[in-house]
């Protein structure tokens, strides 16, 4: 009986930390886009070819992160990088994980939200 127990549980982390893994991959991209000189006035356009390359770097998967999720506000003088999304991953029979994550990093140089 404890075996079972402890194999849904190992199972569950073998399912679970792909998809953190990939968030802590996102958020580096995005700080690596923050860190980078004038990223308060990119283009939203640029911000995403640049957040392309990052990505590609932490590998996370192209097409991973829908290019809608990806926004870039301006307000009263400073601008953000917001990227939200959902991950489902398969768990058991018809069954599936559902993630949603929601990062947010103002480009202006302020600290993070």
């Amino acid at each position: 009986m404890l075996m079972a127990v402890v194999g849904f549980f190992a199972y569950l982390a073998m399912r679970l930390i792909p998809m953190y893994s990939e968030y802590m991959g996102v958020v580096k991209s995005m700080q690596q886009i923050k860190e980078e000189p004038g990223a308060a006035n990119m283009s939203p356009e640029q911000v995403r070819r640049k957040l392309s390359v990052a990505f590609d770097m932490q590998y996370i998967e192209s097409g991973a992160i829908p290019p809608e999720s990806i926004m870039v506000k301006r307000e009263g003088g400073k601008s953000s990088l917001r990227i939200r999304y959902e991950r489902r991953v398969p768990f058991v029979h018809n069954l599936e994980l559902l993630a949603t994550f929601d990062k947010t990093v103002n480009l202006s140089g302020a600290d993070d939200e």
